[in-house]
């Protein structure tokens, strides 16, 4: 059975126990940050700078995508979006930039986003795209060219488990892609399906040379590891490891350090159990399968991830920052011999759905919903 811990356990200093975590003590965001609120934007979902720029671009759920010149505070609008299939959890989703086109201005670079789309008969798939962002004005700028180079195979009915975050190798030679189960659980270990992976794609969304599954052909030759649900966050940290973040179903959210060929569990192990009260086995030692860095029951509902690389808080630096939804919270993770601690919870009293890190080393975060807050956070004086 999988260990539970009753809510108030939730006032209590960082302990781990079989790298599940328990929750620090909750610090107010006033007393942790000054905090300065730089715009609002409708149902945003992911967030990120323009390589070299003081530019952060917000997707909104809906289909939409705004930019900010956070030295001016001017708020610009982007044209040339795919159509999306808005609802449940589709929509519009990441939005990411080659960090070898750093520049700083915007003029022309690439730009990749993801959403979910109609892949016809009723059924809907996550699907990538990449095209040329033009900015030819302080507040307008237009994707010319945008191409689908990648989607979901097979396509779900269900509007859940998108996933679709993309997340560029150290080298700049490829684009890791997260592709979730989309509620269906047992794809995440078919391996002739690219659902409830991590994906290693050259920048043109084909397979790259050298994939675990390779020769098993179709879209097995995209997979790098499998046995995923719901991965919201998928990050290199500063020593070149990858990482993903992961919904657990009710409890079991997870870090886990994703390696090539490794099978996360899902659906077969997990340290939650499933929505209509069954039971999932727990990881366990001889189980076969890769386990969690750190999982945390009751579910922090985690937004999206970094690993911290500025010079403001130095002590932090190469450990993990949570935006957190269902604990409204920034949870801050140290690793140590691919195992995590929860060191920091700070309450924020709003669903955060994401969080980014500015060239200064300063930090934003993005409530979710309507009206969401873009907020800039600097050390408390």
């Amino acid at each position: 059975m999988t260990m539970k811990f009753p809510t108030s356990i939730l006032s209590l200093p960082a302990l781990v126990l079989a790298s599940c975590a328990m929750a620090a003590s909750g610090d107010s965001a006033a007393g942790t940050f000054a905090i300065e609120p730089a715009g609002s934007f409708d149902e945003p979902w992911a967030l990120a700078f323009a390589p070299g720029t003081q530019v952060v671009f917000i997707t909104e759920k809906g289909g939409t995508m705004k930019f900010v010149d956070l030295p001016s505070g001017k708020v610009g609008t982007v044209t040339g979006l795919p159509k999306v299939a808005y609802g449940g959890q589709g929509g519009l989703g990441d939005v990411a930039f080659l960090p070898s086109e750093a520049a700083s201005t915007l003029g022309r670079r690439t730009i990749y986003l993801t959403w979910a789309g109609d892949a016809g008969d009723d059924k809907l798939a996550a699907m990538m795209g990449k095209g040329t962002l033009v900015c030819d004005t302080a507040d307008a700028c237009r994707i010319e060219g945008l191409t689908e180079i990648w989607r979901q195979d097979p396509a779900i009915r269900s509007p859940g488990h998108f996933s679709h975050k993309i997340a560029f190798s150290p080298d700049g030679k490829y684009l890791f892609l997260s592709s979730g189960e989309r509620m269906q659980g047992a794809p995440a270990q078919d391996l002739g399906t690219n659902l409830g992976k991590v994906l290693r794609l050259n920048h043109d969304g084909t397979p790259a040379d050298g994939n675990p599954f390779a020769e098993r052909g179709g879209v097995s030759r995209q997979i790098w590891s499998y046995g995923h649900r719901n991965l919201l966050g998928l990050k290199f940290d500063l020593d070149g490891q990858l990482w993903d973040l992961e919904h657990g179903p009710r409890g079991g959210d997870e870090i886990n350090m994703v390696e090539p060929g490794a099978n996360y569990g899902w659906p077969v192990r997990s340290n939650g159990s499933d929505y209509n009260g069954d039971d999932i086995p727990d990881h366990t030692a001889d189980d076969g399968f890769s386990k969690p860095a750190i999982w945390w029951t009751p579910v922090i509902a985690p937004g999206d991830f970094l690993f911290y690389s500025g010079k403001l808080w130095p002590e932090w630096r190469n450990q993990a920052l949570i935006a957190n939804l269902g604990t409204q919270s920034l949870v801050r993770v140290g690793f140590e011999g691919g195992k995590g601690t929860e060191l920091q919870r700070t309450d924020f009293g709003k669903r955060l759905r994401d969080i980014a890190e500015a060239p200064d080393g300063s930090l934003y975060v993005i409530e979710d919903g309507e009206g969401g807050r873009l907020l800039h956070l600097t050390p408390a004086k």
